[in-house]
């Protein structure tokens, strides 16, 4: 029952003590009772002090929080680049999973640059984040994973993925893999692959699975058909002008996410060619720019949003102390004229 202490004055900050004070009860259950899982306060309880919070118009003060608790209710993000749209909608997956939980987000672009990433986390470190949601992993001896680990910081890897690390991915081998059936299915033989950054996972695996599934066809690539490339439309567009300068030319060409596939595309429109009836091109992600282009692009879709929140799942349970296991999330294939129109 609410005690009758009477309400602060409108010009002074509502307290932990104030609202303790009308709920009779001590002030340690109303600050447990105020976190987002309200941890050994009983529901019921736990609803009246929130529901009083509201009524006195309570603020909480997230910098006194990571204060009292080391930690705040805030978790930090570092991803390449947000206007990727694909990292976008990743990471609205993750905002909203923590808004679920009753956390905020704080996110921060490292363009993929060793030294800004190590700049960007200590910058979110110093805001006693509870958690951290790494979007760009590397494979070339990620230091940040190894400093976030020695730390004893919670953290979870999110698009790409390290091996022995908590990550949620999509699959990117069997998303390489459909790729490679669909074009052997159409009776391409000679392809080329636009292949990404050899430190991604998500270039590597997706370029793995679909260089191991023509091999076991008997076709396997030769090294100067599968070419590194960035992950943005120039570097598509690079790679794709480099593959058609082969002799024999690719008869298709599979680009590891769409943004190189519209690069890809372009190249193509330089040298006279129409995707699909001449070369067909597959992307991988499926952005909605991809059933939009002139020559809509057959793709590997990728459950982005659902990876932010399955990723930010993890971190809380991590955080928490519950068990948890990395997550591959299933893509399938979605046919379209870059390589049906032949």
């Amino acid at each position: 029952m609410t005690s009758d202490v009477p309400p602060p004055r409108g010009d002074e900050p509502v307290t932990l003590a104030a609202i303790a004070a009308r709920a009779g009860v001590h002030v340690s259950t109303v600050s447990r009772a105020l976190t987002p899982e309200a941890n050994g306060v009983g529901p019921a309880t736990a609803q009246r002090i929130r529901a009083l919070a509201a009524e006195l118009g309570y603020q909480r003060d997230p910098a006194a929080t990571a204060l009292r608790t080391g930690r705040s209710s805030i978790f930090g993000v570092l991803v390449p680049r947000l206007t990727d749209f694909v990292l976008a909608r990743i990471y609205e997956g993750l905002d909203a999973a923590a808004a679920q939980h009753g956390y905020n987000t704080f996110v921060a672009n490292t363009t993929d640059d060793p030294a800004l990433r190590r700049e960007r986390l200590e910058e979110l470190l110093a805001r006693r984040v509870a958690g951290i949601v790494l979007g760009d992993a590397r494979l070339d001896g990620d230091d940040l994973v190894k400093n976030l680990t020695r730390r004893n910081i919670p953290y979870v890897l999110v698009s790409r993925r390290l091996p022995g690390h908590l990550s949620v991915t999509t699959d990117d081998l069997l998303g390489g893999r459909l790729a490679a059936e669909h074009l052997l299915q159409l009776g391409h033989h000679c392809v080329g692959v636009a292949a990404g950054e050899p430190y991604a996972s998500t270039g590597v695996e997706r370029t793995t699975g679909f260089v191991r599934r023509y091999a076991e066809a008997g076709l396997p690539l030769p090294p100067e058909y599968v070419l590194p490339s960035r992950f943005d439309t120039a570097g598509g567009h690079a790679a794709g002008a480099a593959l058609l300068g082969l002799d024999p030319r690719p008869t298709a060409i599979f680009a590891v996410n769409d943004t190189a596939a519209i690069g890809v595309i372009g190249a193509l429109r330089e040298h006279g060619l129409r995707p699909g009836s001449d070369v067909a091109v597959v992307g991988y992600n499926d952005i909605p720019v991809a059933a939009d282009m002139p020559v809509p692009l057959t793709t590997i879709h990728s459950p982005m949003f659902e990876m932010g929140e399955q990723a930010m799942g993890l971190l809380i349970d991590r955080l928490h102390g519950r068990r948890v296991r990395s997550k591959r999330l299933r893509p399938h294939l979605i046919a379209r004229d870059s390589t049906l129109n032949g």
